[in-house]
């Protein structure tokens, strides 16, 4: 071969990698044409996302992303129809979802391994249709009834702007947006928009995912003393967690819980009598066992309040309202429980718990109160284990029990009393999903390409190194 031939192989090598490694474009297929995804979402019926959109070609698949807050996105495959160019995709979703859910959704088409294309983003929130709601907004609250006049509503909204405004001020936060209070004046209709998982006396929910407060209030009880109660309970934990708010930790649930009691009704004589009672019976329950949910069972439940509130009493005794919003805020930061409380108080939660209990008297830390192994059972005559002793089956402990609900005391025949609300944590995000425009993944080809154009530099080379024989 010439020197010049072999030039020109090196020449051409050398530009095939240089095409490979500035990523030379490849043959695409059109983008597909979409319409824009539509959504119908009602309390109690499945919520339908479709779309419609042509493609030069049947796609290898169809997802639906919806998020409802975070850049996490839920993904679902959806069902396509249609030949000849046009198609439509659909997703059900069966299941409870609360009024005022707010989904943002798209469609993801994939027409390759190396073509993914994105539609336009919509919005749908799931709506009450049995009633008409009528909506008064305030300078934080934003309410919405059905049943009562427009006093009735006015006072409701007071009470809840109140409570934003002086939990806000407490706290260091400011709400930008509005939080949206929804008053149901049925014990039947409010449980119906809470979930069949609600506790049949709960008299308000607070859900932070969506920034919803739901509550039961008729409007003749507008002007009880438990009404201000709840709301405020409520409306703390929506405030608490703007001010915790972070992708990694969220604080114990006896902190929120107890600044919610503390704020709404404070450190009351029931609650004293609850925790001096459960001190004088070695009853009380350490504050890592209600780092979680709350036992289920009611003395046991309505202690957990008591202790949280009591806890919380003795933190702005010992430190002071400043230090607790700073410790608050501290979780703002992703901190775990000993590293806030090391920051705020200069030691960790247990040392902070054996503090609280000298403080009660309390004679220590008590053992674990929970599930226990059932005692060994018969067994036949005969079996023995390894060491020789007869054998026995001992069953291990039982499932978790289900996350409670937060009930409220019912004593006047059935009818809602002030509860100690449900408030939902943060819910958990997936991860992020690209935002728009077309997607396009490297695959196989790219990287077989590559290796061919080596090997074609390579021989290009040893060709250009040789020399004539003589």
């Amino acid at each position: 071969m010439s020197r010049p031939a072999r030039r020109l192989i090196v020449s051409a090598s050398l530009v095939l990698v240089a095409q490979v490694a500035l990523g030379s474009p490849t043959a695409r297929g059109a983008e597909p044409i979409f319409e824009t995804p539509t959504a119908a979402a009602e309390l109690g019926r499945p919520i339908v996302f479709s779309t419609d959109f042509e493609a030069d070609a049947e796609p290898m698949r169809v997802e639906l992303l919806t998020r409802v807050a975070g850049p996490g996105a839920f993904v679902e495959e959806a069902e396509v129809v249609g030949d000849g160019g046009r198609y439509s995709a659909s997703v059900t979703r069966d299941g409870h979802v609360p009024p005022n859910t707010t989904f943002r959704y798209r469609f993801r088409v994939t027409m390759s391994a190396t073509e993914t294309f994105l539609s336009q983003e919509s919005s749908v929130t799931v709506v009450d249709p049995r009633f008409e709601f009528r909506t008064l907004e305030g300078e934080h609250v934003r309410l919405h009834w059905y049943e009562g006049d427009e006093a009735f509503a006015r006072r409701a909204l007071e009470i809840g702007d109140r409570a934003v405004a002086d939990v806000s001020e407490l706290l260091g936060v400011q709400e930008e947006e509005p939080i949206d209070f929804f008053i149901y004046a049925g014990e039947a209709e409010f449980r119906e928009a809470l979930g069949p998982g609600t506790r049949e006396n709960v008299g308000g929910q607070a859900n932070s995912a969506i920034r919803t407060l739901f509550g039961l209030i008729e409007p003749t009880q507008v002007d009880s003393e438990w009404v201000p109660v709840l709301v405020r309970h409520e409306l703390t934990h929506l405030v608490f967690n703007t001010a915790v708010e972070n992708p990694y930790h969220f604080p114990p649930r006896w902190l929120n819980e107890g600044i919610a009691v503390y704020l709404s009704e404070g450190y009351g004589e029931g609650d004293r009598g609850a925790v001096e009672d459960a001190r004088a019976s070695d009853a009380l329950i350490p504050l890592d066992g209600l780092e979680g949910q709350f036992p289920t069972t009611r003395e046991r439940f309505f202690l957990a309040y008591a202790e949280s509130v009591a806890a919380v009493d003795f933190f702005i005794r010992t430190y002071g309202q400043d230090t607790l919003v700073e410790l608050v805020r501290s979780y703002a930061r992703g901190l775990t429980d000993d590293e806030a409380f090391t920051d705020a108080t200069g030691a960790d939660m247990a040392a902070f718990n054996e503090a609280w209990f000298a403080d009660l008297r309390a004679s220590g830390v008590p053992e674990p109160y929970g599930p226990q192994p059932a005692p060994a059972g018969p067994v036949p005559p005969g079996w023995t284990g390894a060491s020789g002793e007869s054998a026995s089956g001992s069953p291990g402990p039982p499932a978790a029990s289900p996350r409670s609900a937060e009930p409220g005391a019912s004593d006047d025949g059935g009818q809602a009393a002030p509860s100690r609300g449900a408030s939902r944590s943060p819910v958990g995000e997936q991860a992020p999903q690209p935002e728009s425009g077309a997607e396009t993944e490297g695959g196989g080809l790219g990287l077989m390409i590559g290796l061919g154009a080596l090997v074609v530099l390579g021989v290009g080379l040893l060709l250009l190194r040789r020399r004539p024989s003589s």
